[in-house]
């Protein structure tokens, strides 16, 4: 297999790219980050990308500008446009400018990570199936394309809601992630929702993944405020 397929993502919203970020990197992608649109051109031209990642309402910019230019270009980089806008007319624009998908924001990041994976097998066939990337904390081993999960070498059966829960807080490591972002990202919940089921689910998993479920090293709770992935537990 040749090297990594590069993506770029254009987006002034520092914590959603890097989630984001982090996300692809999981899954065998190397990532490129630019807040504005002159920043996004110039890594265009300076590090072709094999996927854009392009908010079309930057602060100041016109991001189909970025699209227009890219076009112009004769590039046919597969370009995902991300939009706080419901206009209809927007989106037709946008298509007739080159565009390959639309998400309206808030974007539900597992599925723009099933839009992302969509396009990359139509454009990037041989890019269809990244390595497997191991990543390690304490006795826990995490797969994400293989969705596997291994505790002291030993392959853990995790449900896929359990494997998606411990994956969402994986891509915010080491922050506090609130009970409705988790019901949002994983179970595709709207803000108004109110459910045990995030709370059943982490317990399930500090069963199948701690040494201790009722002392967790890495499966933190935060009072009032959600949970915590901790990759490197305090001493």
């Amino acid at each position: 297999m040749g090297s990594p397929l590069r993506v770029l993502i254009v987006e002034d919203n520092a914590h959603f790219a890097a989630t984001l970020r982090n996300s692809l990197e999981i899954e065998g992608f190397v990532v490129d980050i630019a807040p504005t649109v002159s920043q996004g051109l110039r890594q265009v031209f300076e590090a072709p990308p094999g996927l854009v990642i392009l908010n079309s309402m930057l602060p100041g910019d016109d991001g189909f500008e970025l699209l227009r230019t890219l076009r112009a270009s004769g590039s046919d980089v597969p370009v995902i446009v991300l939009t706080a806008r419901r206009d209809e007319q927007e989106k037709l624009h946008g298509f007739g400018l080159g565009a390959d998908d639309f998400m309206t924001q808030p974007v539900h990041l597992l599925e723009l990570l099933a839009r992302i994976r969509a396009l990359v097998r139509r454009a990037h066939p041989a890019f269809a199936a990244p390595a497997p990337r191991w990543i390690r904390f304490g006795d826990i081993e995490l797969c994400a394309p293989a969705r596997t999960v291994k505790r002291n070498g030993h392959v853990v059966e995790l449900r896929p809601k359990e494997f998606d829960l411990l994956l969402a807080l994986f891509r915010q490591h080491d922050r506090v992630v609130s009970r409705a972002e988790l019901l949002r990202d994983v179970w595709g919940y709207d803000a108004t929702t109110v459910s045990r089921t995030v709370d059943t689910h982490m317990a399930g998993l500090r069963v199948k993944l701690e040494a201790d479920p009722l002392h967790p090293r890495h499966l933190l709770s935060v009072r009032t405020a959600g949970y915590l992935l901790r990759l490197e537990p305090e001493l």
